[in-house]
């Protein structure tokens, strides 16, 4: 059987509903706060992938105040959007789920069970 992760903020709503959703589903899962257990670049560029992301653009959140700080907006350099999610990663789309060799993003958290 395959793992499923799920990348969990638990002071995020949607995360919570999400999780909540995996866990009622069953199987084996692995809740990885990826706030403080922040993923690396290679990581990110792996999960990337799995979202059908062609740039991280497409994963971060607009809305933060970081990403307005930064001025990431403006910013081309995918290793540079990379290393502000690791270094700030609350700018990081969540929760994110990964099962297998796709990936979802639980906006809205039902979005996730079309993974299995």
């Amino acid at each position: 059987m395959t793992k499923t992760i799920i990348w969990h903020n638990p002071r995020c709503s949607k995360s919570r509903q999400t999780l909540a959703l995996l866990e009622a589903r069953g199987g084996e899962l692995d809740v990885r706060e990826y706030m403080t257990d922040t993923p690396n670049i290679s990581e990110l560029r792996d999960v990337m992938a799995k979202l059908g992301y062609s740039s991280a653009h497409e994963w971060l959140r607009k809305n933060e105040a970081d990403y307005r700080d930064l001025g990431l907006k403006a910013v081309e350099d995918e290793d540079a959007l990379l290393k502000a999610m690791t270094e700030y990663p609350r700018l990081i789309e969540r929760p994110v789920v990964i099962h297998g060799d796709s990936a979802m993003i639980g906006r809205p958290p039902e979005q996730v069970l079309e993974l299995f």
